[in-house]
């Protein structure tokens, strides 16, 4: 009679390998796994348009309908004082809606991905980071629109500030990030997480120069204008208005700051920065807390 030899079962990869992943770790583990990034990036983009006619021209009718709306309540309403009100607009709040779809997407993308998150081993932080990818490509369809009203409205971006474009995306990807991934993984535990950030995040754009210059909210706040800056996407926004816009007054009025490029770049650097710092506090909590992911999902 031979003896059966049993085979000791595989332990899980997860709980192991989590608990010893540093921030550094995660970030090249990451860049590892960068083509199921890929993938899921493309699986966000084809589930958003899945049995839709217009597909990916939903992006452009988004940001036309907001301009539509806006334009006709500030210029003939409100009566801004803002000259080619429609393109100061889109210039802030197409990086906003990049902003505000990433972060609600990222919040909810573990819990989403329940089915993912229990079966496979894999950088849980992936999930977050593919909704921001996702984002970007909306972001990037929607620049179109941009670009258009800069033809149509005869406006010349400020091709001397054009090379701020790279570092302002690069400090709002990484602003993204930081919170992405440190809320979609409060989330798992506390589902009040996005519908409060739904709240924050409608506050936030208000507390942001986008149907109002830079320069009201710096003048109406007195001495303590700088204080503004403390507000991370003020930064981004008027770098963006700054390049594609490219007026800093209409007549008198003032509308976005004289600076330098050299300015604008210190502010985003800080931003960039931060948002760094941030980035890293957020992984340690990520690795504190996916242990259970499975479990509370």
């Amino acid at each position: 009679m031979s003896a059966r030899t049993a085979t000791p079962a595989p332990t899980a990869p997860n709980l192991d390998i989590a608990r010893k992943r540093g921030p550094w770790r995660r970030v090249a583990d990451v860049w590892v796994y960068r083509e199921l990034l890929l993938n899921l990036t493309r699986k966000e983009l084809k589930v958003k348009y899945k049995n839709s006619v217009l597909g990916f021209l939903w992006s452009l009718l988004n940001p036309l309908l907001y301009l539509v709306v806006y334009y006709v309540v500030f210029q003939y309403f409100l009566k801004t004082s803002i000259p080619v009100f429609a393109v100061f607009l889109l210039a802030g709040l197409l990086p906003w809606t990049f902003f505000s779809n990433a972060l609600g997407a990222g919040t909810t993308s573990i819990v989403g991905n329940s089915s993912l998150v229990g079966k496979v081993w894999f950088p849980r932080e992936i999930l977050p980071l593919a909704a921001i990818g996702a984002a970007m490509v909306h972001f990037l369809l929607q620049s179109v629109v941009l670009i258009g009203a800069l033809f149509v409205f005869g406006i010349n971006p400020a091709w001397g500030y054009m090379p701020l474009l790279v570092p302002a995306l690069l400090a709002l990807v990484l602003f993204l990030a930081a919170l992405t991934v440190a809320l979609s993984a409060a989330n798992v535990y506390l589902r009040d997480t996005q519908h409060l950030l739904e709240l924050l995040v409608m506050a936030w754009f208000w507390l942001s120069p986008i149907v109002y210059p830079y320069r009201q909210a710096y003048d109406q706040l007195g001495r303590w204008g700088s204080l503004y800056l403390l507000n991370p996407m003020v930064s981004i926004l008027i770098t963006f208005q700054r390049i594609f816009y490219n007026k800093v007054s209409a007549g008198p009025i003032p509308i976005l700051p004289d600076g330098s490029v050299w300015w604008y770049l210190r502010n985003l650097a800080i931003v960039g920065m931060a948002s760094t710092v941030l980035l890293v506090g957020a992984l340690v909590l990520f690795g504190r807390l996916e242990d259970d992911f499975a479990e509370e999902i």
